[in-house]
């Protein structure tokens, strides 16, 4: 199942392959491989049963920032995964999902320094597309770790043969990174993918399972 073969996940204005620049880890800290795996409503921002449609929706939830700083202290690259039908049920374009994501990077470096995020992706595919990139299918959270590794080593990304399900036997060890969502299809796609998934209150998002990620580190 590579590239050819399936509905890969999309990257806000560019290729998913094209080049990725990380930011540095706090305290120029040596990257062990832990990734943080975070789905987007319900986790760092407010969500909606409407969607999150403009700019001016985008609502941090509580200690989102600090929660996300935390992750990059302790060591994790942060992977936000989220599915937005929205564009392929022609309510709006990626264009304008870019700008969301743009105000939400806005508002969390704006209360923590350090609350970069490395990596976002998305599906824009509806539910009755059937695609490995949309959760509860692990799409994302594979694409996810090869763009980060490859970034990781200032490797050339241009020629990467991204793999997916089967098709990709060689898979790093998970055993340190996590997964953050709010709903049942996070859960499932942490599972299918061999990551710890934490489950936490679409009210309070990502802080609410902060003490359970990091313990006493927190």
């Amino acid at each position: 199942m590579g590239c050819d073969d399936m509905l890969t996940p999309h990257r806000d204005d560019v290729e998913l392959t094209s080049p990725l620049q990380l930011p540095k880890l706090p305290n120029d800290a040596v990257w062990d491989g832990s990734i943080a795996y975070l789905d987007r409503d319900g986790v760092i921002i407010e969500g909606s049963e409407n969607y999150v449609n403009t700019v001016d929706e985008v609502v941090l939830l509580p200690e989102a920032a600090k929660s996300v700083g935390n992750l990059r202290r302790a060591g994790y690259r942060i992977c936000v995964v989220t599915n937005q039908s929205p564009i392929n049920r022609g309510l709006w374009s990626s264009s304008n999902l870019s700008m969301i994501h743009d105000r939400m990077r806005q508002l969390l470096l704006r209360e923590d320094d350090d609350a970069h995020l490395d990596l976002i992706l998305h599906s824009p595919y509806a539910p009755w597309e059937g695609a490995w990139a949309r959760k509860p299918f692990p799409g994302m959270l594979e694409a996810g770790r090869q763009l980060i590794d490859t970034a990781s080593l200032d490797a050339s990304m241009s020629d990467m043969d991204l793999k997916f399900g089967d098709d990709w036997s060689d898979r790093p060890d998970e055993s340190t990174s996590v997964m953050v969502g709010d709903r049942g299809v996070d859960m499932s796609a942490a599972t299918r993918f061999g990551v710890t998934g934490f489950l936490c209150d679409p009210d309070t998002g990502i802080s609410s399972v902060m003490d359970s990620i990091l313990g006493d580190s927190y």
